[in-house]
């Protein structure tokens, strides 16, 4: 994942004190409480009906259900969400990453940027089962986990690339999603040389991301352009979200391949394979 723009507010950054600086810094957060699969989709049921998603696919929801157990159950060990609760992982977890369906018309293939443990790639995935999303990510104990997901919740042409995307990344897509907290500039120079022309870069973004836009474009505004800008709250809660869209209107020159290979040579030492 690219550097995080400390400065913006965000919904997806832990605020708790103690999380950033007090005792349970560096410590794995576990849930206290985990129910079996037949509570735990009953009460995710419950929470979608509540919060507008009662008309879910029953199918789609229970794959949902089993992904919330195999993320708690690695919790434990691994420290992958800052959200333990079942309430919490149902609407700040799916719920959020399920109204991006309802706000925009997905790009496939779809390149989820620093996916972390799965989000939004995930849920999306079994909202969109016959379409292709590609999952990448850096830190290889979160690969681990994607891969064993995969097997577990049976999810075909899901694509997972154990590495971070830059400007040296060039798997083509039609669509980029991320809901990490980078800075918007950031992740549009990231991802202008696999994104194709035409294809759409989708951030999830806290209400208060609006002073990235400008820089944003006065950086990259030759390449892209910003075709959506939609405020919007998580059904029946206080939670606001703002989903940007920008759209790729022209191709970005290629590096230098033979300078790259120089670089690499330099970092990695002339043996490498």
């Amino acid at each position: 994942m690219a550097h995080k723009n400390r400065s913006n507010w965000s919904p997806y950054k832990a605020r708790n004190p103690q999380a950033r600086g007090g005792e349970t810094r560096g410590k794995h957060r576990r849930p206290d409480e985990v129910y079996d699969f037949n509570e735990a989709d009953d009460r995710i049921y419950a929470i979608f009906r509540n919060h507008e998603f009662g008309n879910y696919p029953h199918a789609k929801r229970q794959q949902l259900t089993r992904f919330y157990e195999l993320l708690m159950a690695n919790q434990r060990e691994h420290n992958f969400t800052r959200l333990l609760t079942l309430r919490d992982t149902a609407i700040k977890h799916f719920i959020d990453c399920l109204m991006v369906t309802r706000l925009t018309e997905l790009k496939f293939p779809l390149l989820d940027v620093g996916t972390g443990p799965g989000f939004p790639g995930i849920p999306l995935k079994i909202h969109y089962p016959d379409e292709q999303i590609i999952l990448a990510e850096g830190v290889q104990k979160r690969v681990e986990f994607l891969k064993s997901l995969r097997s577990k919740l049976e999810l075909k042409n899901l694509p997972i690339i154990g590495r971070n995307v830059n400007l040296e990344f060039f798997y083509p897509v039609n669509g980029v999603i991320t809901r990490a907290v980078e800075d918007a500039s950031n992740t549009l120079g990231n991802v202008v040389n696999c994104l194709q022309t035409g294809g759409e870069v989708y951030l999830m973004k806290g209400p208060n991301c609006g002073p990235e836009i400008e820089p944003a474009l006065e950086k990259w505004g030759e390449y892209f352009k910003l075709e959506h800008d939609i405020p919007y709250e998580l059904p029946k809660t206080p939670h606001e979200r703002r989903l940007l869209v920008f759209r790729k209107i022209k191709p970005h020159p290629l590096p230098d391949f033979e300078e790259l290979d120089l670089a690499w040579e330099r970092e990695f030492g002339a043996g490498v394979e």
